[in-house]
């Protein structure tokens, strides 16, 4: 079981390996949780990463690309314009 130092402002260095295996890099964030008198540390996943990924999932499900959503938000856009628009001319 590797050892880490804590340093001087509260720092600690993960080793290597575990970063490695995690998929941490240097910006990412982590939870602190302390239970008792052990502390663990934990990846966060940020809301926007989750979302990305349902997103991501329930597209290629339904094949659509990228190029769909926003072929598909040009047409809302035109399609309200036109619906607020004219009604204002009225």
């Amino acid at each position: 079981m590797p050892v880490v130092k804590l340093r001087e402002r509260g720092q600690l260095t993960i080793p290597y390996e575990y970063r490695r295996e995690l998929g941490l890099g240097k910006e990412d964030i982590l939870n602190v949780l302390k239970i008792g008198d052990v502390l663990i540390l934990v990846p966060k996943q940020l809301a926007g990463d989750v979302v990305s990924g349902k997103m991501a999932r329930a597209m290629k499900k339904k094949g659509l690309t990228l190029d769909n959503l926003l072929n598909n938000l040009r047409e809302q856009r035109k399609r309200y314009s036109k619906e607020t628009y004219a009604k204002a001319k009225t």
